[in-house]
């Protein structure tokens, strides 16, 4: 057996041998090549929600001769947090293979009532990536993360994963993620995504999350009513979260403001809309959703009550001990210079309307633009699934 070469250096010392003799007569370790990794393949979009779920379903290992309850906090884009038309499908097809295989599981509304008696849980993202399985970059795939939790023990039972092309598919928002004026992630939806993406069977669920879902099934009814234009019933689903401190979320505050829009109560609208501005400068991530002409800088004809909204942002951009970077994102378009070019105009535009609104705020402001080099969404088609990415955001910086 080989002596380890710090003996044979140590040998070649003691008799006086050149070092370079030593090097020539030592034996080298042979180190074998790293096995490669196993190639992930995209799949079309159906085979993969299929593959996802048969294999979420099969790992959960479920007794037949036992019944379950089981309930689906609607599954949401990865990145966003946003329901959309994909999330939804996605959901339809995963309840209709639990029912026509595994018919010791009874898929339940996601309610007060039906959390209450502590059921299994699925949750699920779908998320735009690149092959390297990046969320960053060019976005040519998607990944799908199933996971299924037990509320009575709080912990992860079952995964499912699987990577889809990107076509096949409609990634649109629904209306209300696509009509919110304030995007954010609030603390419990990045609870959700983190307990699907970052857990592994066995795993707690993550606390952010769990502490929240009895408000989740709430907010799940409040957004199916807004959904189906029941503005009424919708608010006061949204107004009762509210109560509960784990309801005190961005996307309830969106839901107020938006209901009260729709009934055509501006006051009350705007007392939200100010609690968003309020969280997103408290949190720095005020991200606010104007609406841009197609390569322009100006806002575009179909205007939400956007005077309203600046007016409101100015005041409490005035109240901050800080300045305030006013940052401009665009969609990935063809060139990186003109992406940041039109950001950078877009900022400045907004940034001016802002000091129209309060001359105070001329040397409290800055605008920077960062073209798409922080896409949330980053597939760059140029519709609504991607608008969040034009957003103009607000945040603290030093003077």
């Amino acid at each position: 057996m080989p002596f380890p070469s710090r003996f044979l250096v140590s040998a070649c010392l003691a008799v006086g041998v050149l070092a370079a003799a030593c090097s020539s007569t030592e034996e080298k370790p042979t180190v074998a090549a790293p096995a490669p990794a196993p190639q992930v393949v995209a799949l079309p979009y159906e085979q993969a929600v299929r593959k996802a779920a048969q294999d979420l379903l099969a790992n959960a290992n479920l007794a037949k001769d036992q019944k379950y309850s089981m309930v689906v906090d609607p599954l949401v884009d990865g990145n966003s947090g946003m329901q959309t038309e994909a999330t939804v499908a996605m959901e339809q097809s995963v309840v209709q293979l639990v029912k026509e295989n595994y018919q010791q599981v009874d898929v339940k509304p996601f309610n007060n009532e039906t959390v209450a008696t502590l059921p299994l849980l699925m949750i699920g993202t779908f998320t735009p990536i690149n092959l390297q399985g990046k969320a960053d970059g060019e976005r040519d795939a998607y990944r799908i993360c199933f996971a299924l939790a037990d509320l009575k023990t709080g912990k992860i039972i079952s995964k499912g994963l699987a990577r889809a092309l990107p076509e096949g598919f409609d990634p649109t928002p629904l209306p209300f993620f696509r009509e919110m004026p304030v995007w954010a992630k609030d603390t419990a939806v990045d609870g959700y995504v983190k307990t699907c993406q970052g857990t592994k069977a066995g795993d707690p669920i993550n606390p952010a999350y769990i502490d929240a879902v009895l408000a989740a099934s709430t907010i799940s009814e409040a957004t199916k009513a807004y959904q189906a234009k029941k503005f009424k019933d919708s608010l006061a689903l949204y107004q009762s979260v509210l109560t509960n401190p784990a309801g005190k979320q961005a996307r309830v505050y969106a839901g107020v403001y938006l209901d009260n829009q729709k009934l055509g109560r501006t006051k009350p609208a705007m007392q939200a809309f100010g609690q968003l501005v309020q969280m997103g400068l408290a949190s720095d991530r005020l991200a606010v959703r104007f609406d841009f002409k197609p390569g322009a800088t100006a806002f575009s004809q179909e205007q939400q009550p956007y005077s309203l909204w600046l007016s409101e942002i100015a005041k409490q951009s005035l109240r901050q001990s800080s300045c305030i970077e006013v940052a401009g994102h665009t969609r990935r378009g063809t060139s990186d210079q003109m992406d940041e070019r039109l950001s950078l105009q877009r900022a400045e535009f907004v940034r001016q309307k802002l000091v129209a609104v309060n001359p105070a705020l001329a040397k409290r402001l800055m605008a920077k633009g960062y073209g798409s080099q922080r896409a949330i969404v980053g597939t760059g088609k140029g519709n609504e699934s991607d608008a969040l990415d034009q957003r103009i955001e607000f945040k603290k910086v030093s003077c």
